[in-house]
């Protein structure tokens, strides 16, 4: 339960934080020429689908916190339920597991086609940050699926990259940054 409290703890800071930062930049906040472009249109579809990918990124996360694959879940769900054991379940991670490096890969590729079609907005800290981040999980996950990788590598990508504290933060900075945007 101590790391569920930190985990509500961190997540609860970033978004005073990211609050903070919103509030701050709000009155003065760089315009955004809303053109109705077919490159800014077909953005907006790369952007929708980043989102479902990384949905079912973290979801993945979850599943596996409800089955008892992971300290977590251990502490929520008691012993005498074994969730893990229930079909559905099992071939629902099953699944996600074995499409969870192309479904990454994939959700980079969209959230950068989005980036690269609608523009990053340089100028609100929230999207030079969130793509740090998902360049950031996908250098240590490629590194993680890269056969040549040495095995002190490996072991340190494991460690960035399974961090479910880089998804809270993609999450929120993604949030109030549109936020921003979409008034």
């Amino acid at each position: 339960m101590q790391k569920f409290k930190h985990l509500l703890l961190f997540s609860a800071s970033v978004f005073l934080i990211s609050l903070g930062y919103f509030l701050s930049i709000y009155p003065n906040r760089p315009e955004d020429p809303e053109h109705e472009t077919f490159l800014r249109e077909m953005g907006e579809v790369f952007g929708t689908l980043g989102v479902w990918a990384l949905v079912i990124i973290y979801g993945r996360t979850l599943v596996k916190l409800t089955v008892g694959q992971g300290g977590l879940a251990q502490r929520l769900v008691p012993d005498e339920y074994d969730v893990s054991a229930i079909p559905p379940f099992k071939t629902l991670l099953n699944f996600l597991n074995s499409t969870h490096v192309y479904v990454g890969t994939a959700a980079i590729a969209a959230i950068l086609l989005h980036i690269a079609m609608v523009g990053l907005h340089a100028d609100i800290l929230f999207f030079p940050a969130v793509l740090a981040l998902m360049l950031w999980q996908g250098v240590f996950g490629f590194f993680l699926t890269w056969r040549f990788s040495p095995q002190e590598l490996k072991k340190v990508s494991y460690v960035v990259h399974a961090q479910f504290v880089t998804g809270i933060m993609i999450g929120i900075f993604s949030v109030f940054g549109h936020l921003l945007l979409d008034d």
